[in-house]
């Protein structure tokens, strides 16, 4: 079975604020990606609004048919917007003022109680949890004791390799992760730093059900328009080996 595709539309949020204006809507381009094929929403609520604000993500839950997931911080904050707004999955990931970009996992196994409290409030409210962790065997033990069914196995060192060796040991970690995920009874996703040249490796591991991808998407539709830019990755997914 095939990796589903999940589109994050926080860079189109981020062309926007760049004016402080009202275009272009990543509500609108959520609806685009659906239709070209995406299976799910992805979007990133930070704590300084840098890209999506909160009236974004409350017509995101009105107009996203198919998954709408809710990136945010294990703070007090959050939870009550995830509670509020109630999307279908929220992800938990650290979050530093000072980053462009979430730079690591988290650090589930450092702090096991406290995410397994945040865990527990949104399960109670009725929303799927997942862990955005590095793949690293104690934080992927460390997710399955707080209760989550999904993590999300962060890509970053393998798609920022610079050579074919460190590429090659960067993918086996994340295919040790996803089958040890997989083994504890974790649902899998991937994701960050994939694009056009690098996805159909992590496509190919057969415990991968989710590949979460933005800013390579964004960028390829600032050249060839968002439909195309979609269909095109749903294309290598779709077209990657799965032994």
């Amino acid at each position: 079975m095939k990796p589903r595709l999940a589109v994050n539309v926080d860079h189109i949020a981020t062309i926007r604020q760049a004016r402080r204006g009202v275009e272009p809507d990543p509500v609108a381009a959520a609806i685009l990606a659906e239709v070209a094929g995406a299976s799910g929403i992805i979007v990133h609520l930070r704590e300084d609004r840098r890209h999506i604000q909160d009236r974004d993500l409350r017509l995101l839950r009105e107009v996203v048919k198919t998954q709408l997931n809710l990136e945010m911080a294990a703070t007090e904050g959050m939870v009550k917007i995830a509670l509020d707004v109630l999307p279908d999955v929220s992800t938990l990931v650290p979050e530093r003022r000072e980053e462009l970009t979430t730079e690591g996992g988290l650090d589930v196994a450092g702090q096991e109680e406290r995410i397994s409290r945040v865990v527990r409030v949104l399960t109670e409210g009725e929303i799927n949890v997942s862990l955005f962790v590095d793949p690293v065997p104690d934080q992927v033990k460390a997710s399955r004791r707080t209760g989550v069914p999904f993590v999300e196995i962060h890509t970053g060192q393998y798609a920022e390799a610079r050579t074919e060796a460190e590429r090659q040991v960067a993918l086996l970690r994340i295919m040790e992760a996803a089958r040890l995920g997989r083994d504890l009874g974790l649902r899998i996703a991937a994701g960050h730093g994939l694009n056009y040249q690098n996805v159909a490796a992590v496509a190919a591991i057969p415990e991968v059900e989710e590949l979460n991808i933005g800013h390579s998407i964004v960028a390829r539709a600032a050249l060839v328009g968002l439909n195309r830019a979609v269909r095109e990755m749903v294309g290598l997914i779709h077209g990657a080996t799965q032994s």
